[in-house]
């Protein structure tokens, strides 16, 4: 029954969007998402669905939409010159097969994040898509939280829709994403449109957050219990009440702390010490092979480059005999091993322009949503009875905490090409193009005004 409900829903919205071709934008967010084809094992994985929502978005929006003031902003060019770059690199990569393996689903996400700001002219269309990849996230999320009530889960254990710890679907990027969303919920129920926050959308609302928090516990994903304590912290500045919060925060976090899996405590206490922890002490030790590769590769060495490297590191295992507790070392060999961060994929697999590309990609997009924070949130308060301009400054917090989500998450994760951020991206530059069309109307052109005035003189 599930592969022919994932069916019928994927190819209504094929349908659909013959009339309404901003759905076949929607429809290719939820099958990059969420994999159908994938789950499915009959129609859906025979087909190349995904391919074909790629070119019937595209197509649809070249033939039927709308077009009038597109803008393109400086965010968008830095993706093309990214796009780029990354894929000169990939034709000189150190690994040819594996980076053009790597570089068949980049440059998707890529070109995506590039076209998307062109189909967000309206305020419904940036609800329905935000709309659209917090619930197919929520999916994943909402499987896995229950698993996690009912088994606790387990780090790379955890069962969901997909038995593949790749994507989203990795307990890493999986507890990132969930931590992520959990500002775009609360924006969805403060301005939402299409579910009008009632009891009914709160309530909803909040076993999904209650989902997301449980998604660090079900990974036993250290980078989701650390995203999840820097979106308490960013939720400081916008609450009301910040003291009773604190004091709430800290009662809910002692009061989970009984039911939470003993396995799941004593992996969140490696965070202070990485040396007893294998997974950490490898990460460290490709970190500073990366950043000795670079010394002699400062453009990189295209995707997947880390599989030449190998590291020596040693591990501290504490052991207990007697009432005596002793320390023993030991020296570790591996190879091949990947960068579990993305600030150092960037560094090693497109050097330190590529880098530098990504991360002016980033710290743009965090000034620019604090730039329409801080704007609308003065017109919102100059015409506090106008509906029409009260969702923007929440808008663009929520974007900000989410990126900052991404960026915390991307210390100990490989995800600085993830197509779910990269879709977050493109709700940037859609909201920041969006905001500066209302602004300053775009100009008129210049040579049909002439030849108006040539033909009234004549």
């Amino acid at each position: 029954m599930t592969s022919v409900a994932l069916t019928l829903f994927v190819f209504a919205l094929f349908a659909l969007g013959l009339r309404r071709p901003f759905l076949w934008v929607l429809a290719y967010v939820y099958i990059d998402i969420l994999v159908p084809q994938k789950i499915s094992y009959a129609i859906l994985a025979k087909i190349p669905i995904s391919l074909i929502a790629f070119v019937l978005c595209f197509g649809g929006w070249l033939v039927l939409d709308r077009k009038e003031d597109v803008r393109f902003t400086l965010r968008q060019f830095l993706l093309i010159v990214l796009l780029a770059y990354a894929g000169y690199t990939t034709l000189d990569a150190d690994f040819p097969v594996e980076a053009a393996e790597k570089w068949a689903w980049v440059w998707k996400g890529l070109v995506f994040a590039i076209f998307l700001p062109f189909t967000l002219r309206t305020r419904l269309r940036f609800e329905a898509m935000t709309l659209m990849m917090v619930l197919t996230a929520g999916a994943i999320i909402i499987s896995g939280g229950i698993k996690t009530v009912i088994g606790g889960g387990g780090y790379g254990t955890l069962p969901l829709f997909v038995n593949d710890n790749t994507g989203i679907y990795e307990g890493s990027i999986l507890s990132t994403v969930a931590i992520a969303i959990i500002p775009l919920i609360l924006w969805l129920v403060k301005c939402g449109t299409v579910f009008k926050p009632d009891w009914r959308v709160k309530l909803f609302a909040a076993a999904l957050i209650f989902a997301c928090m449980l998604m660090p516990v079900g990974t036993q994903a250290r980078t989701g219990l650390l995203c999840l304590g820097l979106v308490a912290v960013l939720s400081l500045r916008t609450v009301k009440r910040r003291m009773l919060y604190i004091g709430m925060a800290g009662a809910a976090g002692l009061l989970a702390l009984p039911f939470l899996p003993q396995s799941f405590l004593e992996r969140m206490g490696t965070i202070e010490n990485h040396q007893s922890d294998n997974s950490a002490s490898t990460r460290v030790a490709v970190w500073k092979w990366t950043l000795d590769y670079v010394k002699d590769h400062p453009f990189g060495g295209g995707f997947d480059a880390y599989r030449s490297n190998r590291i020596r590191y040693r591990t501290v295992v504490a052991k207990t005999s007697g009432g005596t507790t002793s320390l023993e070392f030991a020296e570790v060999e591996d190879k091949g091993r990947a960068y579990h961060s993305s600030y150092f994929e960037m560094l090693g697999e497109q050097g330190w322009a590529g880098l530098f590309l990504w991360l002016w990609i980033q710290v743009l997009g965090l000034w620019q949503m604090e730039r329409l924070r801080g704007r609308w949130m003065k017109r919102a308060a100059a015409a506090p009875d106008d509906p029409g301009q009260q969702w923007q400054a929440p808008f663009a917090n929520a974007l900000q905490q989410a990126q900052l989500v991404y960026l915390r998450g991307s210390f100990f994760g490989g995800i600085a090409y993830q197509p779910f951020i990269l879709m977050l991206v493109g709700l940037q530059c859609g909201l920041w193009s969006y905001c500066r069309r209302i602004d300053k109307p775009a100009r008129a052109p210049v040579l049909p005004e002439k030849r108006k005035m040539v033909v009234a003189a004549s």
